[in-house]
C-alpha cells in the first residue's frame, strides 16, 4: 500500500522556555522536525503532512523547503484531535504513519519494519520497555500476549502502572480505518483530551490485530520536552555519527568530543583531534589531519593536508598536502592549492593561493589571485576595499612580498618580482624587479620620548 506520513508538531513546549516552537530546536545542526521529515523522505512516502499550532509562522518559515502539506491545529485537544487535522487529506487506501516532531532519532529501518506489519485494518504499533515507565502510556496485553489497550499513566491503576512496556506514540494503520476510528474517540479521561491511544482498544473491539514492534534502542523513541533531554539526545546522535566515521577507517582522538552538524564525509586514515566542529557539508580526504578545536563549514579538504589547531575554515577548497594554521581563518571563496601554506593568524577571503605558495603568519589576503611559489611576508595586507567597492590584487608566480607590505588594489605584482619590506604598492610592477617605496632612514639627535605625566 502507498504510504503517507503525519508529523505532529503543534505542541508549545513550555518546558523549553523558549520563543521558538519546540520542534525547531536543533539537534546535530538542524531542527528536530527536520530529522523526522528526512526519515519520511527516506521511506519514499507519497505525501507528508505536518500538523502545526504554536509558532506556526516560524515553523513554516524555517521549513519552507519541505515538500509537505501543512495543517493547523488551532486548539490543542489531544493527539487524536491533532491527527484528525491531517488524516482526511490522505487517501483511504494509503497507510498512515504517525510520527512526532520532537522524537528526532527514530531510524528509517525501524519505521520500515513497522509499516510492513500493516495488513488490512490491523494496527502496527511501536512499543519499548523502560526501567522507569513513569509518565508513559502502558501497553496492556491479554493472557495470550496480545495487545488489547493502551492506558495513559494518569488513568492507569496501580497494577497497570507496574507494566514496563510503554507506548511510543508511533503507529501505522490504513487511513480509511484510521478516520473511522477517530470519529469514535471521546475525551472521557483525566485530561479531557482525545487520545490517539484509544485507537488500540477500538481496533481490538473491531476484531483487528495490534502488531507491536520494537526499536533497536530506546534513544530512537525518546521525545524532547526540555533542554536537558535535548542535550542528552545530542550526545547520543554525536556518538552515533562518530562511530559511523570510525567504522570507515577514521581515527578520532576522543569520540565523545566531536560535533557534526550536517554531513561529514571523511576518507580512511584521516585523524580528527578533540573539540572539532563540522557544519554543513564537509569533505575530508584520506590521510588528512585536523587539529584540536577547528571549526570547518561547507568546505573540502583534500588528502594529506594538515589543519593545525584552532583554525576556522568556511566555504573553502583546500587541495592536497596543504598546511593551515594554527589560528588561521580561511573565509569563503578561498582556494588553497597543492603544497601551499597558510600559517598562524593569517586570514584569507575570496583568494586563490597558488601551488607551493606561502603566507606563514600575520597577513590578510582578500580578493587576491596569487600564483605559484610566492612568498608572502609577515604583516602583508591586500588593501581590497576603498570604502565603497572591492578590488583585486594579482601576484604572479615566484614573487617575494616582504614583511609589512600593503598592496593597494587594484594592483598587479609582476612575475619573480621582489617587494621590499615596509613598502606600500599602489601601481602595477614589472616582472623580475626589486620594488621599494619607503623613505630614506633618518636619525634625529636630541629627540625626547614623551614622559607619562604624574598624577596630582
Amino acid at each position: 500500500m502507498p504510504l503517507s506520513v503525519i508529523i505532529l508538531a503543534a505542541g508549545q513546549g513550555t518546558r523549553m522556555k523558549s520563543r521558538l516552537p519546540k520542534v525547531l530546536h536543533k539537534l546535530a545542526g538542524k531542527p528536530m522536525v527536520e530529522h523526522v521529515y528526512d526519515r519520511s523522505r527516506e521511506l519514499k512516502a507519497d505525501s507528508i503532512h505536518i500538523v502545526y499550532g504554536h509558532g506556526g509562522d516560524l515553523l513554516k518559515q524555517a521549513c519552507a523547503h519541505f515538500d509537505a502539506e501543512w495543517h493547523e491545529q488551532e486548539q490543542q485537544l489531544g493527539t487524536a484531535h491533532a491527527v484528525q487535522q491531517a488524516s482526511p487529506a490522505i487517501r483511504d487506501d494509503n497507510i498512515a504513519l504517525i510520527l512526532y516532531g520532537d522524537v528526532p532519532l527514530i531510524e528509517t529501518a525501524t519505521l520500515q519494519q513497522l509499516v510492513q506489519n500493516v495488513s488490512g485494518d490491523d494496527v502496527a504499533l511501536l512499543t519499548v520497555e523502560l526501567d522507569d515507565p513513569t509518565g508513559y502510556g502502558r501497553i496492556v496485553r491479554d493472557d495470550d500476549g496480545n495487545v488489547i489497550a493502551i492506558v495513559e499513566h494518569k488513568d492507569a491503576s496501580e497494577e497497570q502502572r507496574a507494566i514496563c512496556e510503554i507506548n511510543t506514540g508511533i503507529l501505522a494503520v490504513r487511513a480509511g480505518y484510521l478516520n473511522r476510528c477517530l470519529a469514535r474517540i471521546g475525551n472521557d479521561n483525566a485530561q479531557g483530551e482525545y487520545y490517539l491511544t484509544d485507537l488500540i482498544a477500538l481496533a481490538v473491539q473491531d476484531g483487528n490485530r495490534v502488531v507491536a514492534t520494537h526499536p533497536q534502542t530506546t534513544a530512537e523513541v525518546e521525545g524532547v520536552n526540555d533542554r536537558i533531554q535535548l542535550a542528552r539526545l545530542e550526545r547520543v546522535k554525536q556518538r552515533q555519527q562518530a562511530e559511523a566515521i570510525m567504522a570507515e577507517g577514521v581515527s578520532l582522538a576522543d569520540p565523545s568530543r566531536i560535533d557534526i552538524r550536517g554531513e561529514l564525509n571523511v576518507g580512511n586514515d584521516a585523524f580528527i583531534d578533540v573539540d572539532c566542529v563540522f557544519e554543513g557539508e564537509v569533505n575530508i580526504g584520506p590521510g588528512a589531519h585536523i587539529g584540536a578545536g577547528c571549526v570547518i563549514s561547507n568546505s573540502t579538504i583534500a588528502c594529506d593536508s594538515h589543519i593545525k589547531p584552532h583554525s576556522v575554515i568556511e566555504n573553502a577548497i583546500i587541495d592536497k598536502n596543504v598546511e593551515v594554521g594554527p589560528f588561521a581563518r580561511i573565509r569563503p571563496g578561498t582556494h588553497l592549492c597543492e603544497n601551499s601554506k597558510v600559517g598562524n593568524f593569517v586570514e584569507t577571503k575570496n583568494t586563490v593561493l597558488g601551488k607551493g605558495s606561502k603566507a606563514s603568519h600575520l597577513s590578510y589576503l582578500g580578493d587576491s589571485e596569487i600564483g605559484a611559489e610566492v612568498n608572502i611576508g609577515a604583516g602583508t595586507i591586500t588593501c581590497n576595499y576603498d570604502g565603497a567597492n572591492k578590488h583585486k590584487t594579482v601576484i604572479k608566480d615566484g614573487a617575494f612580498i616582504g614583511s609589512d607590505t600593503q598592496l593597494v588594489a587594484p594592483v598587479t605584482v609582476g612575475k619573480n618580482t621582489t617587494i621590499g619590506a615596509g613598502s606600500t604598492i599602489t601601481r602595477d610592477t614589472e616582472d623580475e624587479v626589486l620594488v621599494l617605496s619607503r623613505s630614506k632612514q633618518t636619525s634625529i639627535r636630541g629627540w625626547k620620548r614623551p614622559v607619562k605625566k604624574k598624577r596630582e
